[in-house]
């Protein structure tokens, strides 16, 4: 519990390659994220105009992480589509660990954007993230 401030928390999963794999999935999830991150933005300045400079505080984390992932429906009172995986809860630790209003990627999908002639759309960090259950990673 927070006792200076309240924190809300959305955790949204997206996938690129499902259910028909493509080659392409990590720039289309590289182009997606980016998307949602000029949105986020220009969201949050509209939101700042009407509901003042405060709003500006918002933030938001993006995690990137390609590899093998299950995908079914949860039925029960709220029936839902989830992702299951190692691949999911490593792409969540790149998301916890990551820099407010920054894509964070893993290696994994930095090297395959390295094979689409993408390796402009990134920096390696120069540091080690140490991530709760897989321990440090370089991303």
């Amino acid at each position: 519990m927070y006792d200076d401030f309240n924190v809300f928390i959305l955790f949204l999963q997206a996938a690129a390659g499902l259910p028909k794999p493509r080659k392409d999935h990590a720039v289309a999830m590289a182009r997606f994220s980016r998307d949602c991150l000029s949105c986020f933005r220009d969201t949050i300045q509209n939101l700042a105009a009407s509901l003042g400079h405060d709003t500006l505080e918002l933030g938001i984390r993006i995690g990137i992480h390609s590899g093998p992932v299950t995908a079914g429906v949860l039925r029960g009172e709220r029936a839902r589509f989830q992702l299951f995986g190692d691949t999911v809860n490593t792409c969540a630790r790149l998301e916890s660990t990551g820099t407010t209003n920054r894509i964070h990627l893993s290696m994994e999908t930095a090297e395959l954007l390295r094979e689409a002639g993408k390796e402009d759309w990134f920096v390696d960090r120069e540091d080690v993230v140490s991530a709760k259950g897989k321990g440090s990673m370089k991303t």
